[in-house]
This record gives C-alpha cells, sequence and structure tokens, in this order.
C-alpha cells in the first residue's frame, strides 16, 4: 500500500500533466462519471496523506490506494483500470485496486493539511494535542490514525516506534512528555527518510525492525503479531522497546 511519501513522488512523476487538457477517462469505476473528465485541463494534483487529489474545474477526484491499490504512469498492468486518463501529449495516468470517489471542489475547507506528515502545514503540537485527548490509544493505532498522521503507513509505524524504544501496546495517555514528543517528530522525521530511501531504491535497505527478524540492538528474535484496533502486522524487540501502560 502506498504510504504519505510514495503519493509525493506520485505528484513528482505526474507533475507533467498540470496544465494538460484529459482527452480520454475510462476505468471499471462506477463512483464517478468519466465523461465528465473529457475535455477538462488539470489545475492542480496535490496529496493529502494516502489521498492523491486530482483538480479539474468541473470535478474533483480522490484517488484512495486502501490496502492494495498501485498506480502506473505512461504504462499499463495486465488487468483493467479503476480509472484511466489519456492527456494530449500522449501520457497516460493509471490507477488500479483503490476507491475513486468525487470530492467537494473546496479541498482546502476539506482537508486538515496539518495533520498530512509531508506537508509544509505539518503542525507538531496540534498532533500532540490531539494524542493527549486519546490516552488510552496504543502507540501502533495511533501512529496509524490518519487524523493525526496522515500519510503514515505501517511500515512507518514499526520503524518509528524502533527508532524511540517504544513497544507497539504502550498507551498514548502513559508515554512520558519526552516519548510523546519524539513519536511525533519521528513520525515526519522517518517519512521524509522514507522518501530520500524510495527515490533512492534503497528503502527496503534501511528497514530495522519492519519485516525482520532480529533486532540489530539487541540481537534476538523480533516479536511479530496483529496488534490494536487496526490489527496490522507488528514487529518489535521485547527487550529495548519498553512497554509503557
Amino acid at each position: 500500500m502506498p504510504e504519505g511519501p510514495s503519493l509525493v513522488i506520485l505528484k513528482e512523476q505526474t507533475a507533467r500533466f498540470v496544465g494538460q487538457e484529459i482527452v480520454r477517462a475510462d476505468g471499471n469505476t462506477g463512483a464517478i462519471d468519466t465523461a465528465r473528465l473529457v475535455g477538462q485541463p488539470i489545475v492542480a494534483l496535490r496529496t493529502w496523506g494516502k489521498h492523491f487529489l486530482i483538480q479539474t474545474p468541473a470535478m474533483v477526484v480522490r484517488i484512495h490506494f486502501l490496502l492494495f491499490g498501485t498506480y502506473r504512469v505512461n504504462e499499463r498492468r495486465d488487468k483493467p483500470p479503476r480509472l484511466s486518463l489519456g492527456f494530449a501529449d500522449g501520457g497516460e495516468l493509471n490507477f488500479y485496486a483503490c476507491s475513486v470517489k468525487e470530492i467537494d471542489s473546496d479541498i482546502d475547507a476539506s482537508y486538515d493539511w496539518a495533520a498530512d506528515v509531508m506537508s509544509d502545514a505539518w503542525d507538531p503540537a496540534k498532533a500532540r494535542k490531539k494524542l493527549r485527548a486519546a490516552p488510552g490509544t496504543l502507540a501502533c493505532d495511533a501512529l496509524l490514525d490518519q487524523d493525526i498522521f496522515a500519510g503514515v503507513g505501517n511500515i512507518i509505524k514499526n520503524e518509528v516506534l524502533f527508532r524511540i524504544r517504544v513497544h507497539p501496546l504502550s498507551t498514548v495517555g502513559a508515554l512520558p512528555p519526552a516519548k510523546l514528543r519524539a513519536l511525533v517528530q519521528e513520525a515526519r522525521q522517518y517519512s521524509f527518510d522514507f522518501l530520500e530511501w524510495k527515490k533512492a531504491f534503497t528503502l527496503k535497505q534501511h528497514w530495522l525492525a519492519h519485516n525482520k527478524k532480529m533486532c540489530p540492538r539487541c540481537h534476538i528474535p523480533f516479536h511479530k503479531a496483529h496488534l490494536g484496533r487496526t490489527n496490522r502486522r507488528s514487529f518489535w524487540c521485547e527487550r529495548c522497546q519498553k512497554l509503557y501502560t
């Protein structure tokens, strides 16, 4: 599943389409009237967390990649796309296994840009305030809460908790102030590290916890389980990641 940094890369890869006219729009989505996109210029391409936003004068299309969504720029997969857009210069943009939806055209009123960890508008103080308002939330769930950390996914969750030495079953309210600040700070920092490594095609080489078997600090086996309300895979070390409850 693409996480926030991957969508930033998508936005960079598709910047050439801004200002271009859509000459073809089709796909197996039944959620929008694709014919309304034909003849429309792309006004802007924006991201919020795991949402990719396509703005035209007629409508704003939100692409949510869910768990298994993918995209292709100027190429296709061997399966029907959910949405396919063709452009005046011959380029195309294809989305697969994703949610396609038309949203309110006033996206600045619809989205809290301060919650997007990749945004210049990111507000760490606001994130800490939201966390303090939910003291019973598990750390593994808090990092995946898109209202607090838009763009953070399971890889970032596991790596952040390992970096700050916090057990995924720790409750937010039990974290010392320094650990709460570290949680927020590293969620953003790791997201930008993720972006740098993803662009260099070295992301997996930098994983310390996610999908790993041994703790690189303690040299003992990691624990692995589906944890929390989100029931996503967690990898953690019982020795160096402290449980706060």
